[in-house]
C-alpha cells in the first residue's frame, strides 16, 4: 500500500501507481488522510478549518467502484487534496480564514481551479487554514488556531503564510498536496518554512475567479506538494489550456552549463547563519554539477521598497475590496490584520497610478535581464521559522513579516514564476531554495527545478 511519512512522503506518481496496480484504494488513501487530520495529538484541527469526511469517503468509494468495474477514471482519481479556505467549493462557505465572512451563503459553484482538480478526480478532503484574508506571511490565525511548524513542534514555531494549513498538512502527511494562492509568497513562504515544495505560476496562467482577492494585480494560484513533479502535474491541470510559455519554450537545459543568476544583497541581507550556510552549500553543489553561477546587474530591484513605501498595490487593492466590510465588521477582524489596511486607506489615486507606472517601467528593464539567464536563484526566505511566542509584540511581528515577504514578493512584483524547494538536511531547520523564471517561463522553470531538486536531494540525507 502507498504510505506516507516524514521520511517517505507520498507523491502523486507513487499514489497513482499504487491505485493503478491495486496496491491501495482511494478509500484507503482517504482514510489514512482522515486518520492524520483527526488525530487529537496532531495539528489537523488547526491545519484544516473544515473537513468533508463523508463527502470524501463517498467520492473515494465511487472511484474504487469504477476501477473495480474495469474503468479508468484517470491517474489521479481518488487522491485526497486540501483546498485553501480562500477558494469557492460548491456547497461550502468561503471564509478566507476569517470570522467576517462566516455568514456568507455557500458557494454555488467551484472556483475554476477547484473544478479542474475535481474533474481530474482529486478528492477534496477539506478546507485548509490560512492567514486571515491571506494578508500576512507569518501564518498566524487567532480565529481558527495557528498550525505549528513541523520543525521543533514543541516550540510552536510559525508555519509561514498565508497558505499555512496546506504546508503543515503536507509536511505531516495529511494530504499529498494542496491548492494555495500566492500574492507575495503565500505558497512559497510556508513551503520553505515547513520543508515542502511551493509553486507560484505566472499570474495570468491560472484563473483566479472564485477566490477571495487580496491584490488583483498580484494574486496567483498555485500548488504545494512533496515534489517538483507533483507541482508540475497540478499546474498542468489547473492552468488555462491557452496559457502557453513564451518564445523560449518549455525545454530546459541540463544542469551542466545551466546559467543561474544570483540576485545579491537584495535577497541576502538579514540572512541568519542557518540559511546562509545551507544556501551556500546548495550553490556549491550546483556549481559542482556544472551550473554556471553569475551575478546579473539588477539594481532596479532596490527601487521596489521605495515604490511600495506607501503600501503598494496590495495596500490599495486590499483596502478597496475590504472597505465596506471594515466599515461594518471591523470588530471581527484580527486587529493585526485590520491595521494593515491603514496603508491602503492613506493612498491617493495618484499614489496608486504611480506604483502601476513604476511597475511597468521595472518590467521593461528587468524582463530582458531575467531572460538572459536560465534561472535566478535566491533563498526563499532569509530566516528559519521563529517561535510563535517571540512574535507577540506587534513591532516584532511586523518586522518579521516584512522580512519573510521580501524575497518571494519580488517575483509577484516582476510578474514572474517561482518555486521553492527544500534544501536542508533531514531533522534540521527547513530552508528553501527559490528558483525564479521570467513571465511565461513556467514549464521551463519546472523542468529546471526537477533537475535542481535531484541534485540537492543528497544534501537532505
Amino acid at each position: 500500500m502507498a504510505t506516507r511519512s516524514k521520511a517517505n512522503p507520498l507523491t502523486l506518481d507513487a499514489a497513482a501507481r499504487a491505485l493503478s496496480c491495486g496496491e491501495t484504494s482511494s478509500r484507503a488513501l482517504v482514510e489514512a488522510s482522515l486518520e492524520r487530520v483527526l488525530d487529537p495529538m496532531g495539528e489537523g484541527s488547526r491545519a484544516f478549518v473544515q473537513v468533508a469526511a463523508d463527502e470524501a469517503r463517498a467520492a473515494a468509494d465511487a472511484f474504487d467502484r469504477l476501477r473495480a468495474a474495469g474503468a479508468h477514471p484517470g491517474p489521479y482519481a481518488g487522491i485526497p487534496i486540501g483546498i485553501k479556505d480562500l477558494f469557492d467549493v460548491a456547497g461550502q462557505t468561503t471564509r478566507a480564514g476569517s470570522r467576517v465572512l462566516a455568514g456568507r451563503p455557500p458557494a454555488a459553484a467551484d472556483a475554476p481551479a477547484v473544478a479542474r482538480l475535481r474533474a481530474a478526480g482529486f478528492v477534496i478532503l477539506g478546507r485548509t487554514n490560512m492567514t486571515e484574508f491571506a494578508y500576512s506571511g507569518l501564518g498566524i490565525n487567532p480565529h481558527y488556531g495557528t498550525p505549528a511548524n513541523p520543525w521543533q513542534r514543541a516550540e510552536r514555531r510559525i508555519p509561514g503564510g498565508s497558505s499555512s494549513g496546506a504546508a503543515v498538512a503536507i509536511a505531516d502527511g495529511m494530504v499529498p498536496l494542496g491548492l494555495g494562492s500566492d500574492t507575495g509568497g503565500s505558497c512559497r513562504i510556508p513551503a520553505a518554512l515547513c520543508g515542502v515544495v511551493g509553486f507560484k505560476p505566472t499570474a495570468r496562467r491560472v484563473p483566479r475567479h472564485g477566490a477571495i482577492p487580496l491584490s488583483t494585480s498580484l494574486d496567483s494560484v498555485g500548488p504545494l506538494a512533496n515534489s517538483v513533479a507533483c507541482c508540475a502535474a497540478i499546474d498542468a491541470i489547473i492552468a488555462d489550456p491557452s496559457a502557453e510559455d513564451d518564445a523560449q519554450g518549455s525545454s530546459a537545459p541540463t544542469l551542466s552549463g545551466l546559467r543561474a543568476g544570483l540576485i545579491g544583497s537584495y535577497v541576502t541581507d538579514g540572512m541568519d547563519d542557518t540559511v546562509a550556510t545551507v544556501f551556500a552549500c546548495a550553490l556549491s553543489t550546483l556549481s559542482a554539477a556544472g551550473v554556471r553561477l553569475s551575478e546579473p546587474e539588477l539594481p532596479e530591484l532596490h527601487e521596489i521598497p521605495r515604490i511600495n513605501a506607501k503600501g503598494g498595490l496590495v495596500g490599495a487593492e486590499a483596502h478597496a475590496w475590504h472597505r465596506p466590510l471594515v466599515e461594518q465588521h471591523a470588530a471581527l477582524y484580527d486587529p493585526w490584520i485590520l491595521q494593515r489596511f491603514d496603508a491602503g486607506r492613506a493612498q491617493s489615486a495618484a499614489d496608486y497610478l504611480d506604483v502601476l507606472d513604476a511597475r511597468r517601467r521595472i518590467h521593461r528593464i528587468t524582463h530582458p535581464k531575467m531572460r538572459a539567464v536560465d534561472v535566478l536563484l535566491a533563498p526563499t526566505v532569509p530566516i528559519v521559522a521563529p517561535r510563535l511566542g517571540d512574535l507577540a509584540r506587534p513591532e516584532i511581528s511586523t518586522r518579521t513579516n516584512l522580512l519573510l515577504l521580501r524575497n518571494p514578493a519580488l517575483v509577484n512584483f516582476l510578474d514572474g514564476c517561482a518555486i521553492s524547494i527544500p534544501i536542508h538536511r533531514a531533522g534540521d531547520a527547513p530552508v528553501g531554495l527559490m528558483l525564479i523564471g521570467a513571465p511565461g517561463q513556467d514549464r521551463r522553470l519546472l523542468a529546471i527545478a526537477e533537475q535542481v531538486e535531484a541534485a540537492v536531494l543528497p544534501l537532505r540525507g
